[in-house]
């Protein structure tokens, strides 16, 4: 199964796709789409929406998942990666890829597995969960790795649905 994780953002998506074969999860790739402040945010959006198609269509996953929004105070942050998230789930639709969607908490608990875990231990654990030599970065990329991670780690206790 190949696993495309997203940290949404408006500035700045991370990005990172899995494979995940009989329990063995693989790093295929991970990076950022970035767009530039002062462009209009009809653009910006548009930009996210067309660099996600391009990679979806070059790394052909069959699952997206999502960090679900989550804000302290600042509203207007908040109301950009809501724009954000709503074409990201959007261009997922339109290309047939299924979408599931986690709290920053059950990443945390998937990876860690402690829902209150600190950003530097996930990233930790992730780095030793794949292998890998260092700690990702950019830290936006490292994210939705670890949320394509915890896809990987939760789906597999998952039973299938009865029609």
């Amino acid at each position: 199964m190949r696993i495309l994780g997203i940290d949404p953002g408006f500035a700045i998506v991370g990005f990172g796709f899995l494979s995940v074969e009989r329990g063995e999860n693989r790093l295929l790739t991970c990076g950022v789409i970035s767009t530039e402040a002062g462009v209009p945010m009809p653009r910006r959006l548009l930009q996210i929406s067309e660099d996600l198609e391009e990679l979806i269509r070059r790394f052909e996953p069959e699952v997206m998942a999502v960090e679900e929004l989550f804000f302290n105070t600042n509203v207007t942050t908040a109301i950009g990666v809501a724009q954000a998230r709503g074409v990201i789930l959007a261009t997922a639709e339109r290309l047939g890829v299924s979408v599931v969607e986690y709290t920053p908490s059950q990443v945390k608990q998937a990876v860690v597995g402690y829902g209150k875990a600190e950003k530097q231990q996930v990233m930790e654990m992730t780095k030793r969960l794949l292998g890998l030599p260092a700690v990702l970065k950019p830290d936006d990329a490292a994210d939705a790795v670890a949320i394509a991670l915890c896809h990987a780690r939760s789906a597999t206790s998952r039973l299938p649905k009865r029609s």
